[in-house]
């Protein structure tokens, strides 16, 4: 199993470690691949588009002409984890909770609108516990770093986490956005919940 990291900005390495050590005590023969170029996008059999400046990170994308042939390898079934940022990047709407409409290229694979910034910016983060049935009954530590929130657009969306009245993760095919950030805690349940849909 080849799992890539989406290699342009943010937070990349949480995640190769996390994916390292999830590998490891998990028993998972697995590889970590940074991509950046079409070449590593074609020998992963999963992708994280990771947290971090969406507008930023798609214009890399677009500029080293890896746009098109990601968003056709995820329509194609390819399994992503899209972690806020990343989140942001495979909506269908995005919308700037201070700006309002935002004109912005995305992916657009994921039937989710978004709404960025949503609960304010870098100075307004926080840690919460979550309900995440999908991984199992134990609190998810979220940790929300200027995080969108998602609406839903087409009844084949799962809601996989609220907080309070907004959905904070989803779930479509082999598609997970979240809008917190699971790599910057000690717990891989949803990187785990990850890779058992790559396995699949």
């Amino acid at each position: 199993m080849k799992i890539g990291v989406l290699g342009f900005q943010g937070g990349i390495y949480e995640h190769v470690n996390m994916l390292k050590r999830l590998f490891s005590e998990e028993k998972y023969s697995g590889e970590v691949l940074l991509v950046r170029r079409e070449r590593e996008l074609n020998k992963v059999d999963g992708i994280i588009l990771p947290g971090g400046e969406s507008t930023t990170i798609g214009i890399i994308m677009d500029k080293m002409g890896l746009t098109s042939e990601l968003r056709d390898k995820i329509r194609d079934g390819l399994p992503v984890l899209g972690v806020c940022a990343g989140a942001v990047l495979m909506a269908k709407k995005v919308v700037d909770k201070i700006v309002g409409e935002k004109e912005q290229d995305t992916l657009s694979v994921m039937d989710i609108g978004v709404i960025r910034n949503y609960f304010g910016r870098q100075v307004e983060s926080f840690e919460v516990d979550l309900h995440i049935p999908e991984i199992d009954e134990k609190a998810f530590r979220g940790v929300f770093i200027r995080a969108p929130v998602f609406e839903i657009l087409n009844d084949n969306v799962e809601i996989l986490a609220k907080l309070g009245k907004v959905n904070v993760a989803a779930l479509q095919n082999s598609m997970i956005a979240v809008a917190f950030h699971p790599e910057l805690t000690n717990d891989y349940r949803i990187h785990l919940l990850f890779l058992k849909m790559v396995k699949r």
